[in-house]
């Protein structure tokens, strides 16, 4: 494990693992570098060195207030910028979004994997009150209660894939232990709207991942971002939804080593 130092001074974890060109992968909410990746890093490792962070607040990283997305993108362009370019980043869910603001400062990626993470305009997938409601089972050590209802009223994810996240007990207490950071993520999320022109000068090429049978909202945001990107493709996982790490990691696996490797 390295500790690499973001702009603000927040120390973030990275390991490294692997042999052969850079892989960065970035987990989302709730995470950390143990928990999203544990199917398929093996199988990457085999073509990559790849490396895995701690997002900030999380795990061996550090925390600095007052949280904001732009944070989180400094702290991938600082790992980024230390692992010595060039480096491919695949960043899944909530970290699909760091991952492809890191990029417009980072100038060391060559390929971004962005899978179902990055809303087209943030405030079309959430109802009202719903991150109050978070909030509340929070404050009320209610945290799996809170953890459950970010997946499945949040996400949309079905009760079969959260049952798949409970069955590691080890991830899944990763995760309680994580649930602090759901509010202020969903925060950030729902007030974000993806501008075009704010990428134009971004040249990596991006694969943006889409489960067959997520939410119609999740390839809708997908088409409209990669048609605002250069040289992007969009790519549609048949059967699969949120987690295909998990649910189809062969699939997974070559679907991005396809990408990463053409």
């Amino acid at each position: 494990m390295d500790l690499i130092t973001s702009p603000d001074g927040t120390p973030i974890a990275v390991w490294r693992s692997g042999e052969g060109s850079r892989l960065l992968l970035v987990h989302g909410a709730t995470a950390d570098h143990s928990t999203t990746w544990r199917f398929v890093q093996p199988e990457f490792e085999r073509r990559f060195t790849v490396y895995t962070m701690d997002r900030r607040g999380r795990g061996r990283s550090g925390d600095t207030l007052p949280y904001d997305l732009r944070r989180e993108a400094e702290d991938i362009a600082a790992v980024v910028d230390a692992i010595g370019a060039p480096v491919d980043v695949l960043g899944h869910s909530y970290g699909a979004l760091c991952a492809l603001e890191a990029a417009l400062l980072a100038s060391g990626v060559r390929r971004l994997v962005l899978y179902e993470g990055v809303p087209l305009r943030g405030e079309d997938g959430f109802r009202p009150g719903i991150i109050d409601h978070l909030d509340e089972l929070i404050a009320a050590g209610k945290v799996e209660e809170a953890l459950v209802a970010m997946y499945r009223d949040l996400v949309e994810m079905s009760s079969g894939e959260i049952d798949i996240m409970k069955s590691n007990a080890d991830a899944w207490a990763v995760r309680l232990r994580n649930v602090q950071t759901m509010p202020r993520e969903a925060r950030v999320e729902q007030s974000y709207r993806f501008t075009p022109e704010r990428f134009v000068d971004m040249k990596a090429p991006a694969l943006l991942l889409v489960g067959g049978d997520s939410p119609q909202r999740e390839l809708e945001n997908a088409q409209a971002v990669a048609a605002g990107l250069h040289n992007s493709t969009v790519v549609v996982l048949p059967g699969q939804q949120h987690v295909a790490m998990y649910t189809a990691p062969e699939l997974f696996v070559r679907v991005v080593e396809d990408f990463l490797t053409a």
